[in-house]
């Protein structure tokens, strides 16, 4: 018995030492330390030893035992430090390289255009003013001189919410009234951006959420001369002079008169493509004198105040002054697209 115990432990020894892993470790413990392994059932036949012979037997066991758990732990340890020891050298860090340039992002092609209307309109003297996404249909309708069933409000595509008479905003003219609510009587000359939502059919150039920039301004002897002076002079800016522009007559339930601005689409040059509709021209913005029952829902007097408002489209701008022929790439989210404009 005590021979068998002894030729255990040297092989026990010998293998441990050749056990490279945490698997192969406690495939060695469960061979030898386990309960069904060789040590335990070596140790099951102390029982038929002469009672003489079982106490000298029973010690080698457990100085045999208490080695090999000795040697066990040792093992374990060893092989906790070599993989700390490959893991400090696989993550360490070369202070002595030089620093790594992090990666910045851009803006948005639509948030930069944004910024170059703000800047444009604010060296106007235009305040910025921002109103809420979702409105009612009183504001973003109905004091805009479009009450219900009227037939201009098939012009916008609403996208109603499960709350009567709470809709996604389809243009930001709401923002008029609000504005002038708040400023009346005092003069008003600001422009007021944000999303817009529309129940559209996407295509190449319709998206069912885009941005508009409204401009307001409102005071006494304002007159469409000064509508017409100031779209000239921002489509001199924003466009740098690259392309010609036109004024044509419309028709907006909220300003009379009424009137478009076309730019000339830089897609196609003036022959036609899908963009410009074959026309060779790409309506900006909208624009007019304000109604007089709006000025009067704003709170003006329409007999002593007059003003003028226009909506524009960035994307629309931006297309048009990148040559993008696809609305569609702006909220596509590709970074082959996003990149080109950092």
């Amino acid at each position: 018995m005590r021979e068998q115990l002894r030729t255990i432990e040297e092989r026990a020894l010998a293998e441990l030492e050749s056990a490279a892993d945490e698997a192969a470790l406690e495939a060695w413990r469960v061979r030898f330390l386990g309960r069904r392994g060789e040590l335990s059932l070596a140790l099951r036949g102390l029982g038929a030893l002469p009672p003489e012979e079982r106490p000298a037997v029973g010690q080698v066991a457990n100085e045999v035992k208490q080695r090999l758990e000795t040697a066990y732990t040792a093992r374990r340890a060893a092989l906790e430090e070599e993989a700390v020891a490959r893991a400090f050298q696989a993550e360490r860090v070369d202070v002595t390289l030089p620093g790594r340039i992090p990666a910045l992002g851009r803006l948005h092609i639509s948030t930069q255009t944004l910024r170059e209307i703000y800047d444009i309109f604010t060296r106007m003297g235009f305040a910025i003013y921002e109103t809420p996404e979702i409105e009612t249909d009183e504001l973003n309708f109905q004091l805009l001189n479009i009450p219900p069933h009227h037939p201009a409000r098939d012009m916008w595509s609403t996208l109603y919410t499960d709350r009567e008479g709470v809709l996604l905003r389809t243009h930001t003219s709401p923002g008029q009234i609000r504005l002038m609510r708040e400023m009346c009587p005092a003069p008003i000359r600001a422009i007021l951006p944000g999303k817009v939502y529309r129940y559209e059919q996407v295509s190449a150039r319709y998206e069912f959420m885009l941005h508009q920039v409204e401009g307001l301004v409102v005071g006494k002897n304002i007159h469409m001369s000064d509508l017409k002076g100031v779209l000239e002079a921002f489509a001199r800016q924003i466009f740098a002079g690259m392309r010609r522009w036109r004024f044509r007559g419309s028709y907006f339930p909220f300003t009379e008169p009424s009137m478009e601005m076309d730019i000339e689409c830089v897609i196609c040059g003036g022959p036609g493509c899908p963009v410009c509709k074959y026309s060779g021209w790409v309506e900006i913005l909208g624009s007019g004198m304000v109604h007089p029952r709006v000025l009067e829902n704003g709170g003006y007097d329409p007999a002593v105040y007059s003003g003028f408002a226009f909506g524009m489209g960035p994307e629309r701008i931006a297309m048009l002054k990148y040559g993008i022929n696809d609305i569609r790439y702006f909220f596509s989210n590709d970074p082959r697209f996003l990149a080109q404009f950092g």
